[in-house]
C-alpha cells in the first residue's frame, strides 16, 4: 500500500509551495482598496490615507514678501550709489501704506510684505545707516534678490497631496498653510482577529502542565493597532469545528479582514483551514519559506482570510511579509515596498536550498560607516526572544545555501514596517 506523504516545513523542497513573490503578488492582487470615505477635523487626520488629491485654493506666500531682515528699495538706487532715506519699517505680516519712491528704503523684516516700487531687499548686515539714511556696501546685489514671490511654494489649483498619502505631521502643517480645517480621509479598515488552540491561555491565569500563554494574540494586537486600524479582539477560540465555525461568521460580519493564529497546519486538530474550506474558499495555503510556511489565504463572504501559523516567529513574519502589505493597500495606501538594504554579514548562516528563508538579525553602522548585520543567534520558529532581540530580517534567496562571513546580504529593517 502506498502512503501519501504529506510536505512539512522541515523538507528541502514542495512542488506545491508557492515562491514568496508569488503568494504575496497574489494576495495583493485580491486586496481590493476601500472605496468609502469620511470627513474628519484637521487634527485627526494623522495618520489617516488621503481619499482624494488636495489640491490648494490659495497661493503661498500669499504675497512677495522679505526673505531676510534688511531693507526693501529700488535696485537702480544701488547702480548710483547714493545715501537712501529710511521712511518707515515694515514688520512681518504688515504692509506699508503707499509707493516707494526713488531714493528711499524702508527697514523690513523677515516676512514683511514688500511694497510697492520696491524690486529688491538687501540685507542689514551689508548697510551703513547714519542720521535717518543707508548706504549699501555691497554692489554684488541682483535685481529680486531676497524677496520671496507669491505662489513661488504653491500656486492656486497646484495639487499638493495625493491620494494614498498617508498623511504626516508636516502633511497636516501643510494643510493648515492653505487654511484647510477639515480633510476627506478613507474610513478606517476593520480587522477581527483571534487565536486558537486547547492548550492557550490568556495572561494572568495560572498554568497547568502542557499549557501555554498566549503571545500571539498580543503580538498581533500590538502589529494591528501601529497600522491605526479598527481592531476588534475576539480572544482564544478553542480547537472546535463548531466554535471556530461561530467566531469565523461573526467576525467576518462585522469586518474587512480576519486575521488568525494557529490551526491552519496539518495536524488533526488543525480545524481552521477545514471551516474556512466549508464557509468560504482558500486561494493560497503553502508558502516556499522559512519561517511561516503554512499560511491560508481566502475569503469568508466580502472578507478577506489570512490564517498565519501558530509558532511566535511565524506570526511576526508572515504578518510583516504578506498581512500587512495587503491591509495597507485596502486601506487606501498606496502599495509599499519593503525597505530592502544591503549590509555586510558578521555571522556565518546557513539553510536549506528551494526556500525563501527570513532570519532574525541586529543591523547597526560600523565605527567606520559601513551597514553591518549580526545574526540573533539560534533560528527556530518558536523563539520568539530572537525577533524581540532583532531589528531587522536577513533574508536569503531560494538557492542560497550558505553566507560566510564578511559577505553581502539583503536585510529588511523592523522599522520599514511601520
Amino acid at each position: 500500500m502506498t502512503v501519501k506523504k504529506e510536505s512539512s516545513c522541515a523538507d528541502d523542497y514542495d512542488p506545491q509551495a508557492l515562491s514568496v513573490s508569488s503568494a504575496l503578488n497574489q494576495i495583493l492582487k485580491l486586496a481590493t482598496p476601500l472605496s468609502d470615505s469620511e470627513v474628519v477635523p484637521l487634527k485627526e487626520a494623522l495618520g489617516r490615507i488621503l481619499a482624494d488629491d488636495l489640491s490648494s485654493s490659495v497661493a503661498v506666500p500669499g504675497y512677495d514678501n522679505s526673505a531676510m531682515d534688511g531693507y526693501a528699495l529700488h535696485f537702480s538706487d544701488l547702480e548710483s550709489h547714493v545715501p537712501l532715506k529710511v521712511i518707515g519699517t515694515v514688520y512681518a505680516g504688515h504692509a506699508f501704506e503707499g509707493t516707494l519712491k526713488r531714493g528711499q528704503c524702508l527697514r523690513i523684516m523677515t516676512g514683511g510684505i514688500i511694497p510697492d516700487g520696491a524690486d529688491t531687499v538687501v540685507i542689514q548686515e551689508h548697510v551703513a545707516s547714519h542720521n535717518g539714511s543707508i548706504e549699501v556696501a555691497v554692489d554684488s546685489y541682483k535685481k529680486g534678490q531676497n524677496i520671496r514671490r507669491k505662489g513661488e511654494d504653491i500656486a492656486v489649483d497646484d495639487v499638493v497631496l495625493k491620494r494614498g498619502r498617508k498623511l504626516s505631521p508636516a502633511d497636516l502643517g501643510l494643510m493648515a498653510s492653505l487654511g484647510i480645517e477639515r480633510v476627506s480621509v478613507v474610513r478606517r479598515l476593520k480587522v477581527g482577529f483571534f487565536t486558537t488552540g486547547d492548550e492557550l491561555r490568556s495572561v494572568g491565569n495560572i498554568l497547568k502542565k502542557g499549557e501555554i500563554y498566549d503571545s500571539n494574540r498580543y503580538t498581533l494586537f500590538g502589529m494591528l493597532e501601529r497600522l491605526g486600524l479598527i481592531v476588534t479582539d475576539f480572544g482564544i477560540v478553542r480547537d472546535q469545528v463548531d466554535e471556530l465555525t461561530t467566531a469565523f461568521k461573526k467576525a467576518a460580519r462585522d469586518h474587512d479582514v480576519v486575521v488568525t493564529s494557529g490551526g491552519v497546519s496539518v495536524g488533526e486538530a488543525d480545524y481552521s483551514k477545514q471551516v474556512l474550506e466549508t464557509l468560504g474558499q482558500i486561494h493560497l495555503w503553502k508558502i516556499a519559506m522559512k519561517p511561516g510556511r503554512p499560511l491560508a489565504f481566502g475569503s469568508i463572504g466580502k472578507a478577506l482570510y489570512f490564517g498565519l501559523p501558530g509558532n511566535p516567529v511565524s506570526v511576526m513574519t508572515t504578518f510583516y511579509i504578506f498581512v500587512q502589505p495587503a491591509l495597507q493597500k485596502m486601506s487606501g495606501e498606496k502599495t509599499p515596498s519593503l525597505l530592502k538594504l544591503t549590509a555586510k554579514c558578521c555571522s556565518k548562516l546557513r539553510k536549506r536550498r528551494g526556500r525563501t528563508e527570513f532570519q532574525r538579525g541586529v543591523l547597526q553602522i560600523s565605527n567606520d560607516g559601513v551597514l553591518t548585520v549580526t545574526s540573533t543567534g539560534s533560528q527556530g520558529s518558536g523563539i520568539l526572544s530572537s525577533i524581540s532581540k532583532a531589528n531587522c530580517f536577513i533574508v536569503l534567496s531560494d538557492e542560497t545555501q550558505s553566507v560566510e562571513v564578511g559577505s553581502s546580504v539583503t536585510v529588511v529593517p523592523f522599522v520599514g514596517f511601520a
